[in-house]
Parts: C-alpha cells; structure tokens; sequence
C-alpha cells in the first residue's frame, strides 16, 4: 500500500509537471500569434524596452567587466602552462561573444526583469486590476504580456552587446595589470578570430531568451492567486522557471547554430 501511495504521488507530481507545462506553452504561442495582430502598442513597447534594456545596462557591464576579468585571469593561468600567453585576448573574446557573454545576460535579466514582470502582474492580478482593463475593453492579454514580451525580445540582443564588450574590455583591464599590453595590440589579437559567424547567432539567440524569460514570467502573472503571498511566489517562480528555460533552450540553439555554422577546424 505505501509503494502504491508513493507510485500515486508521483504520477500526480508528473501530471501537474506536463499540465502546467502545456498551458505555458500554450500562453506563449497565443502570444506569438498575438505579437502580430494589431493594435501594436509601441508606446507601451518603447516604455517597457527602456525598463528593462536601459535600467539593466548597469547591472549588464558592472557583471560583464568583472566576468572580463576573472576570465583573463583564468584564462592566462592555463595558456601560461603552454607558452601561449599571447593567445588570451582571442580566446577570452570567442568565449565571451560564443556563449559566456548571451548565457550570463539571460540569467541576470532572468532575474531582475523576470521577477518584476511576474510581481507586477501578479499584483494586477490579485488586485483585480486587469479585469477593470478587460472592463473597460482592454486586452490585458497583449497590453500586458505581449507588449512585455516584445520589448524583451528587443532588449536582450542589446543587453548581451553590452556583456560582450564589457567583458573584453575587463579582460584588457587584468591584462594591462599584468603584462601591460598596449590597448592596440589587446584588441587587434582580441578581434583577430572573430567572425559574423560568431556575433551574430550568438546574439540573434538571446532573442529567444527574452520571449522565453517574459512569457513564463507573464503567464506566472497571470496565473497568481492567494493574495501577496501568491505574488512572491510568482515573483520567484518567473526567475527560476526562467532560468531553467534558458539553460534548456541554450542547448538546443548551440545546436542549431553549430548545424548552420559548424566550427572551422584545422
């Protein structure tokens, strides 16, 4: 009887797991389809892209010089062992650009934008302010989440920019405290491997990041109950659910992206 109990709890546990799954996936291709149905919003577009690109550029580069210069200063205590100290601006910028730099962007917007969107609208949510919008013929669906969702999207190519050459710029920071490497030469070796290839679907993907960390955290919104309690668990279930989807969808892009850019080897 206590196994039959346990096999019960856990395919109800896996029940919920897909359920909530498919109505999330569900949200985020109603809006999808939404983003192209007018009205379009840019007023409301263009407010929330300043929200969140403009008011998360300063967490962006605080991160990505900091990141920039940790990095260098691993990345010179593994080339040193093989004589190849002039190799670290090449390779700290590959690193950056290809996957460090658009990951760790995801991540801290996932958690500073992602919790606000969930907590705002949850708290619309719980104060019944989104039914006085649909009261008064609003569609709270695309003033709310879509409008969020597109301003992310937006925004995040930008934010991850900013990552990238902050960080470059932080490794040049620990290479002039340690070697004393001119800024020419720094940059000249740091864009020597560099290529469109690398910049752009490493960039371009982060745009996926935002559709994904804004609809999680708007459908969360959406789905909150039980008063401010229910808000912070929104709030912090947008991060961690957010998170998750990032890391799992970065899987798959890197994928995509070697399959139509595969690494130039030899």
């Amino acid at each position: 009887m206590q196994l039959l109990a346990i096999v019960d709890r856990v395919g109800a546990s896996v029940l919920r797991f897909f359920e909530a799954a498919g109505a999330l996936a569900t949200f985020g291709g109603r809006a999808a389809v939404e983003a192209f149905r007018p009205p379009y919003e840019p007023r409301e577009i263009a407010r929330h892209v300043y929200e969140f690109g403009y008011r998360s550029a300063p967490l962006i580069l605080t991160a990505g010089l900091a990141i920039g210069i940790v990095l260098s200063m691993h990345t010179r205590a593994s080339l040193e062992r093989f004589g190849a100290e002039a190799m670290i601006p090449a390779g700290l910028a590959i690193a950056l650009i290809r996957e460090t730099g658009p990951l760790t962007a995801g991540l801290l917007v996932s958690g500073r934008v992602g919790a606000g969107i969930g907590a705002e609208i949850g708290a619309m949510k719980v104060t019944e302010q989104i039914d006085a919008l649909e009261a008064n013929a609003v569609d709270s669906f695309k003033y709310l989440a879509v409008t969020r969702i597109i301003a992310l999207m937006i925004a995040m190519p930008l934010l991850t920019l900013m990552m990238d050459f902050s960080g470059i710029f932080g490794g040049y920071v620990a290479e002039v405290a340690v070697s004393g490497m001119s800024w020419q030469l720094y940059f000249e070796r740091a864009f020597t491997y560099i290529s469109y290839s690398d910049l752009i679907p490493a960039t371009l993907k982060t745009i996926v990041f935002g559709f994904l960390i804004a609809a999680a955290a708007s459908y969360l919104g959406f789905t909150t109950s039980r008063g401010t309690e229910g808000v912070g668990e929104a709030s912090t279930r947008s991060v961690v659910t957010g998170s998750m989807l990032i890391i799992l969808s970065d899987v798959v892009l890197v994928k995509i992206i070697f399959f139509f850019y595969p690494p130039v080897t030899g």
